[in-house]
């Protein structure tokens, strides 16, 4: 569970909420079925326009990432990597076959497996780089469906607004309506902000965030194989890979 993400969330809804509360406004003032409708629907239909249907349908699945994530932990990662490393160095490349199913790491695996069956480390690189490239695709997409709704929200809330606007205009027969009338145009605006930069913006920013750092563990890993296929030494493979991580959470030989 990302606690940070979880906390965030709550505290931008607790300000939001707790500010209404100490005003004057009942919180039923700011309750507008319909308007909810336009911005949250308007912003769904218009990335089904932009999207794939099957890729709006993951979408949900991709936002639970925000708050259902797991470091991982490069320290560890490097750590086998170098334990690899000194099997083959000591038993040679085909000693590696055995340990192939322990290998938790699905890339490491891979290249590993490549690796003792004689693939050269060109064709290795290329597979697990092509590998990489497709993850980091499937990335991007999921994080762009969330940047295009945190643009489309607040436009369908002025969508919203001016609909409203026009409704209350088109009925000044009762001047006593007007103040009303404009609260409820003006909540689709309010419900447009608070999707997109609630929701649909830090949603987008924290998978970015979650694709960077994977991508540093997919490059430790190809690396650490290459490294390993090429007969490094342990030492050097530890070095090299250890300039990935940052300097506090290095693990000491």
């Amino acid at each position: 569970m990302d606690i940070a993400s979880l906390v965030g969330l709550i505290l931008a809804i607790g300000l939001i909420i707790g500010s209404i509360l100490i005003g004057t406004s009942p919180l039923s003032a700011f309750v507008d079925v319909p308007s909810l409708l336009v911005v949250v629907g308007g912003a769904i239909a218009a990335a089904l326009i932009c999207f794939p249907l099957r890729s709006i349908l993951g979408a949900p699945k991709v936002a639970i990432k925000v708050f259902l994530n797991k470091d991982e932990d490069l320290a560890s990662l490097v750590a086998d990597l170098v334990a690899l490393a000194e099997t083959a160095r000591r038993d040679g490349l085909l000693a590696l076959e055995g340990k192939v199913a322990e290998i938790s790491n699905p890339l490491v695996r891979t290249g590993i497996q490549m690796a003792v069956d004689g693939s050269t480390p060109e064709v290795v690189e290329e597979v697990l780089r092509t590998e990489v490239n497709a993850i980091a695709t499937r990335h991007r997409e999921g994080k762009s469906i969330m940047d295009q709704l945190a643009r489309f929200a607040p436009a369908y809330g002025m969508i919203g607004t001016l609909m409203g606007l026009i409704m209350m205009l088109s009925n000044m027969s009762d001047p006593s309506s007007i103040g009303a009338g404009m609260a409820v145009a003006l909540i689709t605006t309010l419900y447009g902000a608070i999707m997109a930069n609630v929701f649909f913006s830090p949603f987008a920013e924290k998978l970015g965030l979650l694709s960077r750092q994977e991508m540093v563990g997919m490059e430790i890993a190809i690396r650490g194989v290459l490294a390993i296929q090429s007969g490094e030494s342990p030492r050097a493979i530890d070095q090299k890979l250890q300039t990935f991580i940052p300097p506090r959470s290095r693990k000491s030989e």
